[in-house]
């Protein structure tokens, strides 16, 4: 089927198109266009994609569809790596079958008290959407009957096993009585998932693949910065300044790194968190909730732990360090730009980093623009901008006499200008000024950087990006003569 198949004309049925368009969908994304159709065939599915392409849709359309109401006996279950895409599944396939009734679905993970679950289970419920742990759990207290599934989904399965969950998802689909149909999703393809796949999947499964390049968010500009190591927490305290989102990802590979950004952030006296795996539970949840709440402006986290992040209006995404899979690139991403809004993404490069950047433009058929770090001018002059609309505000919109009338009195007793009355209330609240940074370019300036450059121009043809700006290149056309001098923009210098 094409990627631009549009809902309503998919023959899906009624009540789920209703329920689509409420949710403001039109078209299906490429997996969902490839997978609905066959498991509403009842065929086994191997789904390579990543996460924020629509998997949950994919799987959770076709069982919503395929469930019988009236049978109030167990007939999907859906495994997840973790409790808050367990929670999130759950959350998107009600939303799904908003119109469905006598539809049960019911989200059962660890760290939630197991007899409210057990007591829901009781009642009937017959899709399940749970971590392994858990499952196992309901399993060996015989409260979860698995004699009537028809259909399960592991998803994001190559998660599931990092986290060291084969065991157990091998002990759940061998503990299946009834033949049914067996749905995998996973953004990578390790021999690991493919013996799974071999062992509990009929031989005519469907493999579907979604290539990276056709993941890439359209409405995220994308930006990169060429940056040393020692600089990216000074970088990335400009570009926040600079831009001033409102919600900001930072992503991180390892979770002392974030650890360590969301000190130096704080003590800088930004509203951000660190978030990752090695949390308690519950400080991942009160962590979350405040980044929803808009309490905590900045998240920062890693890979794996921003796979149960799901809010809406991030407005940048920054990547502090560049993630050593392109999948994960992709990912990240597109936590922003969602729902039509736009977004920004912001990757600081270090030294031979720069060749990571040209790998993902490769691969993702995309363009990640150069850019300079705003210098103290900008940012002085864009803080300053920031407190300015914000008493524009306040003046199109709340009563000032009260505060106009100190203002006059204070005028009357001293010996100063309202204008300078204003510009030290400025002062007051914007700080400090920022001062010029000294940046490290002393690798671009290497040997082996320029020969690294030429060698990739001479064998890719593709005219290489200085990263600085200072230094112009010149380039020859086709007739032999000299373009002249460019920027590292590839703009012209005259």
């Amino acid at each position: 089927m094409s990627k631009d198949v549009s809902y309503e004309e998919s023959g899906l049925d009624e009540c789920i198109i209703r329920a689509v368009k409420e949710m403001g969908f039109e078209n299906m994304t490429p997996i969902q266009a490839q997978a609905i159709p066959v498991l509403l065939r009842g065929m086994d599915i191997i789904g390579q994609a990543r996460t924020g392409t629509g998997k949950t849709a994919a799987f959770g359309i076709p069982i919503l569809q395929m469930t019988e109401p009236e049978d109030k006996s167990l007939q999907a279950l859906v495994l997840c790596p973790t409790r808050e895409l367990a929670i999130q599944a759950a959350e998107e396939i009600r939303k799904f079958g908003k119109y469905y009734e006598g539809i049960k679905v019911l989200p059962i993970y660890g760290g939630q008290d197991i007899t409210k679950q057990i007591r829901s289970l009781k009642a009937g419920v017959q899709i399940a959407i749970g971590t392994p742990g858990r499952v196992m759990d309901h399993m060996r207290r015989h409260t979860l009957k698995l004699d009537n599934i028809r259909t399960v989904i592991l998803d994001e399965a190559d998660e599931m096993l990092n986290m060291g969950f084969r065991e157990d998802i091998e002990t759940i689909l061998s503990d299946i009585p009834k033949e049914h149909q067996t749905g995998l999703f996973s953004a990578t393809m390790p021999k690991a998932i493919l013996n799974i796949t071999k062992k509990y999947q009929k031989k005519d499964a469907v493999r579907i693949t979604v290539s990276v390049g056709d993941l890439t968010v359209p409405l995220v500009r994308q930006y990169y910065y060429e940056v040393k190591q020692k600089n990216k927490e000074e970088v990335t305290a400009r570009l926040l300044d600079y831009y001033n989102p409102k919600r900001s990802l930072i992503f991180c590979n390892t979770k002392k790194k974030v650890d360590e950004l969301a000190e130096a952030l704080k003590g800088r006296g930004y509203f951000a968190e660190g978030f990752h795996g090695d949390m308690t539970q519950a400080e991942r949840d009160r962590i979350m909730n405040a980044f929803r709440k808009g309490f905590v402006d900045i998240l920062i986290a890693t890979d794996v732990a921003a796979r149960g992040i799901d809010v809406t209006d991030v407005e940048a995404v920054f990547n502090y360090d560049i993630p050593q899979d392109i999948e994960y690139y992709v990912h990240r991403i597109g936590r922003t730009g969602r729902a039509g809004k736009k977004g920004r993404s912001f990757t600081l490069v270090a030294g031979k980093e720069i060749y990571k950047i040209r790998d993902i433009e490769h691969v993702c058929k995309t363009r990640i623009k150069p850019r300079h770090v705003p210098s103290a001018v900008d940012i002085n002059h864009a803080k300053a901008d920031n407190v300015m609309n914000k008493a524009r505000n306040l003046i199109e919109n709340e009563n000032l006499y009260n505060m106009i009338r100190t203002v006059e009195r204070q005028l009357d007793d001293e010996d100063y200008t309202a204008i300078e009355l204003a510009a030290a209330l400025l002062k007051m609240q914007l700080g400090e000024e920022v001062s010029e940074m000294k940046l490290d370019y002393s690798w671009f300036d290497s040997d082996e950087y320029k020969r690294r450059k030429y060698e990739r121009k001479k064998h890719t043809g593709r005219r290489p990006v200085s990263g600085r700006g200072r230094t112009p290149d010149k380039w020859i056309n086709k007739r032999g003569r000299r373009n002249g001098a460019r920027d590292a923009y590839g703009n012209r210098l005259r």
